[in-house]
């Protein structure tokens, strides 16, 4: 089976479509092993990210599931009109493009944070980040007290425009299943939440020193390596 290369801003849902379609055909029947993501970046000529989007989005609508370490498998080739999400997951912002925004956005919020953080924010954060040094000695990732810091920094920019920014960064990532999905598969694993803590620690501290340059770069580094978690970690 040779699928199509696909050129398109929201490549995924090309490709989700594809391979549904391939499904319901009776191309691949329940039971069968699709191609690896190796093999379905080569066939589409994409990168890693939109095919494990498209992916996701097909496991969420219960087509296909996946075995660690053993690749993905169809579930079902039935099209269940009254509880299928298609068109609900696929239409909203999809996990690369917030990846991406924040990557750009966020080093330049910390930059301001840096110059204009007051102790009163600064105490916020810290507050903010002992309960994330909580959690993360209990075992914990949470989802809210990360939102939390990233919304705290962008607010001690006293910047309407960068808090506006990030509140809708924010509301993106809790309106889009798949970022769930992808996260719980990933940034929520025990290897990466020490590794996640210490990140935002290193933040922190650079905008109680002040230091703009170093906190943007601490920023990027931390976008950098969020991205990575995502897309560059076989987990499906």
């Amino acid at each position: 089976m040779a699928f199509n290369p696909v050129s398109n801003k929201k490549l995924y849902i090309q490709i989700y479509s594809q391979i549904l379609s391939e499904i319901q055909q009776g191309s691949f029947k329940v039971g069968d092993k699709l191609p690896t993501e190796r093999e379905l970046c080569e066939q589409f000529g994409v990168s890693r990210a939109p095919v494990r989007q498209a992916l996701s989005a097909l496991e969420l609508n219960g087509y296909i599931y996946s075995r660690q370490g053993e690749g993905v498998y169809v579930q079902n080739n039935n099209v269940d009109t009254e509880n299928n999400r298609s068109s609900i997951i696929l239409n909203k912002i999809a996990p690369e493009d917030i990846v991406e925004a924040r990557m750009e956005i966020e080093p330049l919020i910390v930059k301001y944070a840096t110059i204009r953080a007051n102790d009163e924010d600064i105490n916020a954060l810290k507050s903010i980040l002992e309960k994330m040094e909580k959690e993360t000695r209990n075992g914990e990732y949470v989802p809210q007290t990360d939102e939390e810091l990233h919304t705290r920094i962008a607010q001690s920019t006293h910047n309407d425009l960068f808090i506006g920014f990030m509140a809708d960064i924010v509301n993106a990532m809790k309106q889009q299943e798949m970022w769930d999905f992808i996260r719980d598969r990933t940034v929520t694993r025990p290897d990466y939440r020490d590794v996640n803590f210490e990140e935002h620690k290193l933040i922190i501290n650079a905008i109680e020193e002040h230091d703009g340059e170093k906190a943007a770069k601490l920023m990027m580094n931390h976008m950098q390596n969020l991205y990575d978690r995502y897309w560059k970690n076989s987990l499906i």
